[in-house]
């Protein structure tokens, strides 16, 4: 539930809250699959919740910055992690896709890529 709360944030800063027309759906999904996934899964780091209960029983949310890491690594850290990977997929080939390029050069990637999916639905729009 996490991933998706933190993706859809990440997935409307960079497109906003308009309709996205059928007809770029495709050169949308494009973007989405080879540069925001892999930008958000293994580049971007956000925070992630320690959860105490106070003396009333009431949770506490505390995110503490230790525990400012990627998804990538969040999974890794898990007790367990292998079991929820799928049978093809194993952390080696993960991990060459994660430490494949830095983080600022995931960002620079995914920043021209997306500039380049606007113009080119601005130029076929206008």
């Amino acid at each position: 539930m996490a991933f998706w709360r933190v993706f859809c944030r990440a997935l409307r800063k960079h497109f906003g809250y308009g309709h996205i027309p059928q007809k770029w759906a495709h050169l949308v999904n494009e973007f989405l699959l080879k540069h925001l996934n892999p930008y958000v899964n293994y580049h971007r780091p956000c925070f992630f919740a320690e959860v105490r209960i106070d003396a009333k029983g009431k949770q506490r949310k505390r995110y503490p910055y230790k525990n400012m890491m990627t998804p990538y690594e969040k999974l890794r850290s898990l007790p367990g992690a292998e079991n929820y990977l799928k049978p093809e997929c194993s952390f080696q080939l993960l991990d060459k896709i994660a430490k494949g390029i830095t983080d600022n050069q995931a960002a620079e990637q995914m920043n021209a890529a997306k500039s380049k999916l606007f113009q080119t639905i601005t130029e076929r729009t206008g």
